[in-house]
C-alpha cells in the first residue's frame, strides 16, 4: 500500500481565493519544515522521550512518558483549535499516512506527527462560518470529558464494568426526562446517536403492542420526517411501504386532519400502528409538528406516540421557549440529541420514556454472564447495544459547565442569529425562504426549473465557500436548497452580513 493517500474534502471551488491569513503547508516538505508554528515538530526538546511510550498506563504510579504523550497530544488539539478561523471551515487537501500498521509498532513521536496529518485534513466545526450542518464546536468541559472516558475505559454492558458511570447515566437521563416534562418516574438510556435512539424506540413500541411477528403494521409520520426511519423499519424486517408518509402543511407541519383519518381507516381497515412519529425540528426547516393535537389522537385511539425531538427537544430547556414543545411530555418516547447545539461532543443522544422499564421489558435477556444489577438494571438491557462508552460523562460535565442559564443562552443566541439572517435575506425579493421556529433556515430563489435551481444552489454555495462561509444545499420538495444553520456560537452578525451579501450577488434563475 501506498505511504500516503491524497484526498479532497468536500471540494471547494475557488476555495482559498479570498482566504484571511493562512493557508495549508505543504505536506510533501519534509514533516517538521511544513508544519505551522506553534505545532510542536516530531523530535523538538517537547519530545522527552516518546519513543519509550508504554503500550499501557502503569498500574502502579505515574508515568511521566504517558503524562507527556497526553500533554503533547492535547497541545496538538489546543492549537488546532486556536487555529481555526485561519485555516476555514473545510481543508483543501490532505496528505493522509498509511492505514496499515508497520511490522514494529510506532513510537510517541511517529503517532503524534501521523495525529497531525489526519488533523490537517479535518473540517472545522468551530469555524464562524461552518454553517452548514447540525454540528457545532465542542464544549471544552465535553472535550476533557471524553479523554478521561477513554482513559477510563468502562463498559455501560453491566454496572460491575461502569458503577458509577451507570449510576450517573440513570440519574442524568431521568432529570433531562423530568425536564422535558415525561414525569417523575421518567428515563432512559444514551445512545450512539438518534438514528439509533428512533430505532430502539420503535422497537420499544412494537414490543408493547405484542405486535411483533406482525408483518401488517405500519408507523405513520410526516413527508419531512427524518430518513431514520427508513432505515429503522428496514432492520425491524417490515416493508419499505410499512412507513405511511402523511403530507405536511404551509408550515412543514404534519396535517392533523390527514393523521386523524389515517387513524380512523387504518383502525377500521385492521391494520395495526406500531406508532406515530412527530418530529419536533425536521432537518432541513425546523418545524415542529402540533404535538398537543398528535399526542390527543394518539390516546384516543390507543396508538404508542414517539417524538423525534433531535434537533428540538433540547430548546425546552429554555424557560421562553418552553412552549415551541408544549406536549412533549405527553409522548411515550423521545429521541433528544444534545449534541445538535448544546456541543457535547459526539455522539450524544438519549432515548426517553415515562416508563423505562418499557426498554427492559423490549431488550432483555438476563445477561447471564454478568452478575446481577444493584440498581436499576444494567444499560445493556435497555437497548440494542451491549458494550457501550461511558458517553453519558460528556454530557454530565457539559451541562455542569454550561448551567441552565449557560443551556438557555446558546438557545436564545441561535434564535437570535437565524432571525438576524431572516431578516438580511428577507430583503432581497428574489428569494424565497422556509421559515421555522429554530435555528435553521433554507431559502431558494422564487423561480426557475429544477436544474436551472440546482445549478444556482451549486454556484452560490461555492462563492460562499470561496469567503470561508459553509451553507449545505438540501433537496426539499425535489428542489435544491441552501440552508444555514445558526448554532455556532462563534457565528457574529458580520458573518451574517456577508453571507446575505455573497447572496446578493449571485443571478438568480
Amino acid at each position: 500500500m501506498a505511504a500516503a493517500n491524497r484526498h479532497r474534502a468536500g471540494g471547494c471551488p475557488g476555495r482559498g481565493q479570498n482566504a484571511p491569513t493562512a493557508s495549508f503547508p505543504a505536506l510533501t516538505q519534509p514533516l517538521a519544515s511544513a508544519l505551522p508554528a506553534p505545532w510542536p515538530t516530531p523530535h523538538s526538546p517537547q519530545d522527552r522521550g516518546l519513543d519509550a511510550l508504554p503500550l499501557f498506563a502503569p498500574p502502579s504510579g505515574l508515568d511521566p512518558r504517558l503524562e507527556a504523550f497526553l500533554q503533547q497530544a492535547s497541545s496538538l488539539l489546543c492549537t488546532w483549535l486556536g487555529q481555526t478561523e485561519m485555516r476555514g471551515p473545510l481543508p483543501a487537501l490532505s496528505v493522509l499516512p498509511s492505514v496499515e500498521p508497520e511490522r514494529q509498532g510506532l513510537g510517541g513521536d511517529r503517532l503524534l506527527a501521523d495525529l497531525q496529518l489526519v488533523m490537517e485534513g479535518a473540517f472545522h466545526p468551530g469555524h464562524p462560518g461552518a454553517l452548514a450542518h447540525l454540528d457545532p464546536p465542542a464544549l471544552t468541559a465535553s472535550i476533557a470529558a471524553d479523554l478521561i472516558c477513554a482513559g477510563l475505559n468502562n463498559n455501560l454492558l453491566a454496572e460491575e464494568l461502569a458503577p458509577s458511570l451507570s449510576h450517573l447515566e440513570r440519574g442524568l437521563c431521568a432529570w433531562f426526562a423530568g425536564a422535558l416534562g415525561l414525569g417523575a418516574a421518567a428515563g432512559g438510556v444514551a445512545a450512539s446517536g438518534g438514528s439509533l435512539s428512533n430505532l430502539m424506540a420503535l422497537v420499544t413500541a412494537r414490543h408493547s403492542r405484542g405486535l411483533g411477528q406482525c408483518g401488517e403494521a405500519v408507523v405513520l409520520c410526516s413527508t419531512d420526517a427524518h430518513v431514520s426511519l427508513v432505515k429503522a423499519l428496514a432492520v425491524m424486517g417490515l416493508p419499505a411501504q410499512a412507513l405511511r408518509r402523511l403530507p405536511v402543511d404551509g408550515h412543514g407541519q404534519l396535517c392533523t386532519e390527514r393523521l386523524a383519518d389515517e387513524l380512523e381507516r387504518l383502525q377500521r381497515d385492521g391494520i395495526p400502528v406500531i406508532a406515530v412519529v412527530a418530529t419536533a425540528g425536521t432537518t432541513v426547516r425546523g418545524a415542529i409538528d402540533p404535538l398537543e393535537a398528535i399526542a390527543g389522537l394518539c390516546r384516543r385511539h390507543g396508538v404508542w406516540l414517539h417524538i423525534d425531538a433531535a434537533i428540538g427537544g433540547v430548546f425546552a430547556l429554555a424557560p421562553e421557549q418552553r412552549p415551541l414543545l408544549a406536549g412533549l411530555g405527553r409522548a411515550d418516547s423521545v429521541t433528544v440529541n444534545p449534541q445538535k447545539l448544546l456541543g457535547i461532543t459526539k455522539t450524544s443522544s438519549l432515548l426517553l420514556l415515562p416508563d423505562p422499564a418499557q426498554l427492559q421489558r423490549a431488550f432483555g435477556t438476563g445477561l447471564p454472564y454478568m452478575e446481577p444489577s444493584w440498581g436499576g438494571g444494567h444499560g445493556g438491557e435497555m437497548g440494542l447495544q451491549g458494550s457501550r462508552p461511558a458517553e453519558i460523562l460528556k454530557l454530565w460535565l457539559g451541562l455542569r459547565q454550561l448551567g441552565l442559564d449557560g443551556i438557555t443562552a446558546l438557545v436564545e443566541g441561535a434564535l437570535a442569529r437565524r432571525r438576524r439572517l431572516q431578516q438580511l435575506l428577507a430583503g432581497d425579493g428574489r428569494l424565497q425562504l422556509l421559515e421555522g421556529p429554530l435555528h435553521l433556515l433554507s431559502f431558494r430563489p422564487r423561480s426557475g426549473s429544477h436544474e436551472a435551481l440546482a445549478h444556482w444552489s451549486e454556484k452560490t454555495r461555492a462563492a460562499l465557500l470561496a469567503e470561508q462561509l459553509m451553507l449545505s444545499r438540501p433537496l426539499y420538495g425535489g428542489v435544491h436548497h441552501l440552508k444555514a444553520v445558526l448554532g455556532n456560537p462563534h457565528t457574529q452578525p458580520s458573518h451574517l452580513e456577508r453571507l446575505a451579501a455573497v447572496v446578493a450577488a449571485q443571478p438568480c434563475p
